[in-house]
């Protein structure tokens, strides 16, 4: 049976490579995220439309729930058709 000491120095560099791991796994969603919006800007996920408006999960939830935008719920997930939202922004100028 080998025993095996861990060190300070161990700890340090398993911290170094985990957190830049979570950093590149992170890197990688956001890449993914923003390429999916290019590539169908139709229709867009409730964090970008909250970032996009400035607004609460809950204002958004009453949105959707009033029939003022239109969404599809696909796995779990919101997506908003970007023609209501731009139409929703008009009304609110009238």
């Amino acid at each position: 049976m080998e025993v095996s000491l861990i060190t300070k120095e161990d700890l340090q560099e398993f911290r170094i490579q985990l957190l830049l791991d979570i950093e590149r796994i992170i890197n990688e969603k956001m890449k993914f995220e923003s390429a999916s919006v290019e590539t169908n800007p139709e229709w867009i996920r409730s964090k970008a439309v909250r970032t996009f408006m400035n607004i609460s999960p809950a204002t958004l939830q009453n949105l959707r729930v009033t029939g003022k935008i239109k969404f599809k719920k696909i796995l779990g997930s919101y997506y908003y058709n970007l023609d209501d939202l731009k139409k929703l922004f008009e009304n609110e100028k009238r």
